[in-house]
């Protein structure tokens, strides 16, 4: 597995410190981020979870902690939209340039709204997709690292 994606890439490139931690992805898992969590021994709450919807028709991106359901009204909501709807995988595919179950929400093809959990920002640090399935990236205080 390479280190190097688009994603840690990018957050190289805006100076934001990160570590890569990787572990073995499971397709069959029921929930990838879970699954994530578990294998890499870590709360639920601070492993995030990428989503690609559309909103209104259009691409957004929605980033929850992975012990949560997304909630499309209030995804709507919060980027002023009236109706939302998860992207099919293909189209996430296409748009974002990582498989499914690899989606950062740093580095990808084209720039979407993205809308956060609140709660996630409550975590000292959070682990997000690194760009491929089974490597995640750790963001958080220096004295978590």
């Amino acid at each position: 597995m390479s280190k190097a994606t688009r994603a840690t890439r990018t957050l190289q490139q805006s100076g934001i410190a990160f570590t890569i931690h990787e572990y073995d992805y499971d397709p069959d898992a029921d929930s990838v981020g879970l699954a994530a969590a578990a294998a890499l021994d870590e709360l639920p709450s601070r492993v995030l979870k990428t989503l690609m919807t559309r909103v209104d028709g259009k691409p957004a991106c929605a980033i929850l902690r992975s012990d949560r359901e997304l909630s499309m009204k209030k995804l709507a909501q919060a980027l002023g939209g009236k109706s939302a709807q998860m992207m099919s995988p293909a189209d996430a595919e296409r748009l974002t340039g990582y498989k499914v179950g690899g989606i950062s929400p740093f580095g990808q093809m084209k720039r979407v709204p993205v809308a956060l959990e609140a709660g996630a920002l409550a975590e000292e640090l959070v682990y997000v997709n690194g760009g491929q399935r089974g490597l995640q990236v750790r963001l958080g205080a220096p004295e978590h690292r």
